[in-house]
């Protein structure tokens, strides 16, 4: 979902209680553009394993504890887009 008061999207991460943000900076850095929401979602629906899987190895790296909620920078997302194999362009 997106979060106006903070420019960011947030979603939802229940192995670990908690919720995790991307501003909407990231997705500038991301897509190359000033996306509006409607594209941050877009692009998060599109690569949403990526992101999860970000999200899942920041709190291995920082040690977070269960209920910790996290921000995702672009970095972040981007060494996990780079990892992951290319789908999509009509690819399942």
């Amino acid at each position: 979902m997106w979060r106006p008061d903070i420019d960011a999207l947030a979603f939802q991460l229940d192995e670990h209680s908690a919720s995790c943000m991307v501003h909407r900076r990231a997705f500038r850095t991301l897509l190359g553009f000033d996306p509006a929401p409607a594209d941050c979602l877009r692009h998060f629906c599109e690569h949403e394993h990526a992101f999860r899987s970000a999200a899942t190895a920041k709190i291995a790296h920082k040690e977070l504890p269960p209920g910790t909620n996290l921000h995702l920078t672009s970095r972040d997302i981007a060494r996990k887009l780079l990892s992951s194999p290319v789908t999509g362009y009509g690819e399942s």
